[in-house]
């Protein structure tokens, strides 16, 4: 298979909210107006992972406050089903990352349930520092805090 990865633009938008509502049906799906949104943030950065010109993935980070040393916030990350196990959000994920300078502590929040992902971040450096009970308010599900401390 053969998978580009590369900007996501607000061309993508609508591609993104139908993923999201494949995969997170219940639990707030973003819509095509939040990808806009967070597109057009100035310090948001967001990738894409293309197969055959079909988005088939996205991830999104912000940077947080006005000086070094930042923090960090991985807003989303998706794959669509029928690629997920291929490393493609583990690409997107190492992409984003590497753009995070090395004195930041980087943030996300993932269901509780969601053993693969969770499996994902910790490989990457991720630790559970907390929980925060009934994060997902349509479904009520449970997520972890997760943190990744500055790269010595």
């Amino acid at each position: 298979m053969n998978v580009r990865y590369g900007p996501l633009t607000k061309t993508d938008a609508a591609r993104c909210a139908e993923l999201e509502n494949q995969l997170f049906e219940g639990d707030d799906p973003w819509p095509e107006l939040a990808f806009t949104r967070e597109l057009a943030a100035p310090h948001n950065r967001y990738v894409a992972a293309r197969v055959d010109d079909k988005l088939v993935g996205y991830a999104g980070i912000s940077r947080l406050g006005r000086k070094a040393p930042f923090e960090y916030e991985i807003h989303t990350i998706g794959v669509d089903p029928a690629y997920q196990g291929h490393g493609i959000g583990r690409q997107m994920m190492n992409d984003l990352l590497g753009a995070v300078t090395p004195d930041s502590v980087v943030y996300l929040e993932v269901r509780t349930d969601n053993e693969p992902a969770i499996a994902l971040y910790i490989s990457l450096g991720f630790a559970k520092v907390g929980v925060r009970k009934r994060y997902y308010r349509v479904s009520g599900a449970d997520a972890y805090t997760m943190r990744r401390d500055p790269m010595s």
